[in-house]
């Protein structure tokens, strides 16, 4: 595969997670690991909010929006009404209701009864940005292992939901052999102009998505998952990790905040079992058993057990689906905690990925990619889970999109239109959907294994390659604060799930 210069290829967010200023807000304090609290009327005070929101209030002039958290659905919506704010949309599994208002009326939710939290909804995301199959062993389980239904290990009879950008349906790295595409829902997470308003839809299959400011990053995160095998005008053979598994695209619309990040996550919790829709055959368009998630905020920062992406990602746990975040593009040396927050969270079945560099060869000797975020040595509950390949992957792209042009080394698709319609570009955004593509191989492999039996499978058989911090004693064997358990192994980590 191609080098190329990593600092084009990875993106980062725009500060998000600040001090607290002089509001007369609350600080989030330190909750238990299961994200347990009581609400604003049980402890006698105001509910706490999130520091993002801390920290933007007090300039708030206009409205803004917010997530009010809970005791149960009910409550929040009471609280909100009584509060004067406008109910944008709601996440009923998790007792969420989000909400626009002013300063003084997102101040004075707070003090309603059965609240427990308030987080900012417009908090900003950026995206972090032939797959690297060989270093994973994941084209060998492909050629060698068979799933429980007897077919290769290709992740076939399994939906992977990639929470991005959005797609290009009609690329060809997701033509089916009968001329369909290998994209069997396509949805856009709709918050604007105003956010009064924020709804999931669905769109027709041929429409592409991403078209947003970070164009092609949803695109080329979707080849990695599940590209069907494709030789490219140069020769070049290139595929995703589960060449079999289905894709479920849910855009984050036009605005990237966490409201259209947590609502994208909030569908695949309400329609995971059956995501097109009711009385479409799973042999068609198979459940979702794991999700995508390659963004979050620049500099990492702590774990917020009360946010709604944490109880989402926890209440898809709790149905089977598992859940996959890129660590982050921040580097550093592990003197700070530069983790993606999410990605932190000790629930079973939610992983956290860093960026392998297999040196263009295929070697499982490798290095550490540079820019991949690294913990804070000494604190294991900040250190990724794995690493996979994510530099200098060669995946779907479209040459007029941003992303795509930024990996400046354009191929030509097979088709003599497909101009420019492959390019290669580094990130832990590439490495997490890596492994989504081989969490769709082990659910193949073993139907019935639970999230927590899927992180323990990858965790205890990852290859232990030398390069970066040394290795510590860690829950299920050794792990480092840059490279975690090591890189992913899925011949192994398939054997140990059955």
């Amino acid at each position: 595969m191609r080098r190329l210069d990593r600092s084009l290829a990875t993106t980062t967010l725009a500060g998000a997670a600040a001090a607290v200023l002089a509001l007369g807000l609350t600080a989030p304090t330190a909750f238990a690991a299961d994200g347990s609290s009581s609400s604003a009327a049980d402890a006698g005070a105001l509910a706490d909010v999130s520091p993002y929101l801390a920290r933007t209030l007090t300039g708030l002039t206009g409205q803004s929006t917010v997530l009010v958290h809970g005791t149960d659905l009910a409550a929040a919506a009471d609280a909100v009404r009584a509060a004067g704010l406008t109910k944008v949309t709601s996440f009923s599994k998790i007792g969420v209701v989000a909400a626009r208002g002013t300063k003084a009326q997102i101040e004075g939710v707070r003090a309603q009864d059965g609240v427990t939290y308030v987080e900012a909804g417009e908090q900003p995301i950026q995206f972090l940005d032939a797959t690297s199959n060989t270093a994973t062993r994941g084209l060998e389980a492909q050629q060698t292992l068979t799933g429980a239904d007897g077919s290769p290990l290709t992740g076939k009879g399994v939906s992977v939901g990639v929470i991005d950008s959005g797609v290009d349906p009609t690329h060809p790295a997701f033509r089916e052999a009968d001329g369909s595409s290998a994209v069997v829902a396509n949805l856009k997470t709709l918050c604007e102009p105003t956010e009064t308003l924020c709804t999931v839809q669905r769109v027709p299959g041929v429409v592409d998505t991403d078209t947003l400011s970070a164009g092609g990053h949803g695109t080329h995160v979707n080849g990695i998952v599940a590209g069907r095998p494709t030789t490219l005008a140069d020769g070049q053979e290139v595929q995703g990790a589960a060449k079999d598994a289905k894709l479920v695209s849910v855009s984050t619309g036009a605005a990237l905040v966490i409201l259209g990040a947590d609502a994208a996550l909030n569908w695949v919790l309400e329609n995971h079992e059956a995501p097109c829709g009711a009385g479409v055959p799973a042999s068609t368009c198979p459940p979702i058993k794991v999700t995508n998630n390659s963004y979050g905020p620049t500099g990492g920062g702590g774990f917020d057990p009360q946010s709604a992406t944490v109880k989402l990602q926890r209440a898809l746990a709790d149905e089977g689906v598992l859940t996959v975040w890129a660590n982050g593009n921040d580097g550093g040396d592990g003197s700070e905690n530069l983790s993606n927050p999410p990605g932190q969270d000790p629930t079973p079945g939610v992983l956290s990925v860093a960026s392998y560099f297999d040196l263009d060869n295929g070697t499982r000797d490798g290095k550490v990619s540079d820019y991949s975020s690294r913990g804070l040595a000494g604190d294991q509950s900040t250190y990724p889970d794995f690493s996979a390949p994510g530099e200098n992957i060669t995946s779907a792209c479209r040459p007029y999109l941003p992303i795509c042009s930024t990996g400046l080394d354009p191929v030509n698709g097979p088709g003599p239109l497909d101009i420019g319609t492959f390019n290669t570009i580094s990130g832990t955004s590439m490495a997490a959907p890596h492994v989504a593509g081989i969490v769709a191989q082990l659910f193949q492999a073993n139907p019935q294994a639970t999230p927590a039996q899927i992180e323990d499978a990858l965790k205890t058989t990852a290859h232990k390659y030398a390069d970066g911090a040394p290795y510590e004693a860690g829950a299920l064997g050794t792990t480092s604060v840059d490279k975690g358990y090591g890189l992913v192994d899925v011949v192994a980590a398939a054997e140990a799930v059955r």
